[in-house]
């Protein structure tokens, strides 16, 4: 496996276990010790990882990953979080998709929808849904954060209070086990409780990654929403919080050839 393939996997391997290993990276890889070395002494070059004896920690959580790495990490899952999402999209309606990878997703799961109005403060979002020509597109406009084509700032949040949206669907950087949803921009922020409260419908789309990270700035509260498409099973405490909260939560699973790659609870 090439050093582009292995860094994904081993930020993922880090967010999952809080840490990682020389040693054991070195077994999960099938490569040596020095190769596992040298990436871990890359991402931590790269802000990624703290080097520690014997392998790398997370970095304290007030920034957030690179976006290509983001996009790269769970494609597959993304992938079957935004079927399941557009799923209940239904055709003619209006709505809105925010920054992130997983409302991309959503995104691409949407080229066959017909009647669509979709407004976005995501240039990448925009470019996808350009392809279908049954939706109109509308673009925030806004500071361009170049990192990852996302649009924030005033010129954003006066355009959204302009809609009333049948639905939106938004991404979140990290989920606290007490429902609060959290991001590192507070320009984006402000942007995402904008998109809340001009909507009809709200609906969160996070992966099982986002259970196990932590960021500064809090958007909102699950109790807030909707509803919530995810890959994870909560945390016992807040999936009783979110029945409580009249929150529904959808469980995706992976598909291929071989069939779901997760079990369903009975």
């Amino acid at each position: 496996m090439s050093q582009t393939l292995r860094h994904p996997e081993i930020l993922e391997i880090a967010r999952r276990d809080g840490k990682v290993t020389v040693e054991r990276l070195a077994a999960h890889f099938g490569v040596t010790l020095q190769t596992i070395r040298r990436d871990l002494t890359d991402l931590a070059e790269a802000g990624r990882l703290d080097r520690v004896h014997g392998g790398a920690v997370l970095p304290s959580g007030t920034s957030n990953i690179g976006y290509e790495e983001r996009r790269a990490l769970n494609a597959d899952t993304k992938r079957a979080i935004a079927r399941a999402c557009a799923a209940d999209i239904p055709d003619g309606i209006s709505l809105f998709l925010n920054i992130g990878t997983t409302t991309e997703a959503v995104a691409r799961e949407l080229l066959h929808h017909r009647d669509l109005l979709v407004v976005t403060n995501n240039m990448n979002v925009a470019n996808i849904l350009a392809a279908n020509t049954d939706c109109e597109i509308v673009v925030t406009g806004g500071q361009l954060r170049r990192a990852d084509g996302g649009l924030v700032g005033p010129l954003a949040t006066g355009t959204i209070r302009q809609f009333k949206f049948d639905c939106a669907v938004i991404g979140c950087s990290a989920l606290d086990a007490d429902g609060d949803l959290l991001d590192f921009d507070i320009q984006e922020v402000s942007v995402s409780q904008a998109i809340l409260r001009q909507s009809r419908r709200t609906v969160l789309v996070a992966d099982h990654t986002k259970l196990s990270r932590t960021a500064p700035v809090r958007i909102a509260s699950l109790a807030d929403l909707d509803a919530m498409y995810s890959d994870a099973d909560l945390p016992e405490k807040l999936a009783a919080d979110c029945e409580g909260w009249a929150t529904e939560v959808v469980r995706s699973w992976v598909v291929d050839d071989a069939g779901p790659s997760w079990q369903e609870p009975g």
